[in-house]
């Protein structure tokens, strides 16, 4: 049976050490698994014992690659589970090592969760749907998705749609009511808020322009239509087709009366 007649610790890595048997190196293990299984000069080692070494071995190399994709942020159980099945470790050997890790606190769905929710909802203003399907790509278990949500108020998600329409109505308000409100209600979708929180924000928010304002509009996206269409149509058939595409655009039928009248004086002045 093969005899333990050296043992020396690595230069690099302080934490391994080389087995030699019979004056030949073998293997490497861990400090723990030194420890664990009691290695020292002059014990007998035989295949059953070198076998468990081995997967011991495998389950801390595990863990150590998990750590280190840990270190840069935290991380879902399945997440870590998919890096190492990536690393191709075996099944048994994720097992334990993730066994390992939440038992030291390195892994808690609950905890990633609600980390989670509290940056979406902090920094990327993201609603509930959003936040839940991002738990479920992560695969976070459903029960914990519900509870951790919980957490997000309707007060306090209704204040931060709220918040998102006001910007956006700040940023394009040369565009008409009718269509910013859509685009609005679209990003506010695709943010995760449900639709009745969007109706409450959207009504929380002052669209109407002032006469000032609604001339500007009028102005802006009937010329651009003019042009587009006169490239192709004139008379009647340009005429329909203009108001037709302003009204897509939110302009009301009076004032689109009112510009297409303009630019037909305009070119018969001409």
């Amino acid at each position: 049976m093969p005899v333990i007649t050296k043992i020396t610790q690595q230069k690099r890595d302080k934490e391994r050490y080389n087995i030699f048997l019979d004056e030949v190196y073998e293997f490497s293990v861990h400090e723990s698994n030194l420890v664990k299984f009691g290695l020292t000069k002059g014990m007998q080692l035989d295949n059953w014992d070198k076998e468990n070494l081995v997967y011991e071995e495998e389950i801390q190399r595990a863990f150590n690659r998990a750590l280190h994709f840990l270190g840069f942020r935290m991380r879902s159980e399945y997440e870590v589970k998919q890096k190492l099945l990536q690393a191709e470790f075996g099944e048994a050997v994720i097992r334990e090592a993730i066994v390992k890790l939440k038992r030291l606190g390195f892994l808690d769905d609950q905890a990633f969760s609600e980390a989670l929710l509290h940056t979406q909802k902090n920094t990327s203003g993201k609603g509930p749907n959003a936040i839940k399907q991002e738990m479920k790509e992560k695969g976070i278990d459903p029960s914990i998705q519900d509870a951790v949500l919980e957490e997000y108020d309707p007060q306090e998600q209704l204040a931060t749609a709220t918040k998102l329409a006001e910007k956006a109505a700040r940023k394009h308000s040369s565009i008409a009511p009718a269509q910013l409100k859509q685009r609005i209600q679209n990003a506010l979708l695709r943010k995760g808020y449900s639709f009745d929180i969007i109706k409450e924000a959207l009504n929380a928010v002052e669209f109407e322009p002032d006469e000032d304002e609604w001339a500007a509009i009028t102005e802006t996206t009937g010329e651009k239509a003019w042009r587009r269409v006169s490239i192709k149509y004139k008379g009647y058939d340009r005429k329909r087709r203009v108001k037709q595409a302003m009204y897509q655009k939110g302009i009301p039928f009076d004032r689109i009366d009112a510009f297409i009248e303009k630019k037909e004086l305009e070119e018969d002045a001409e």
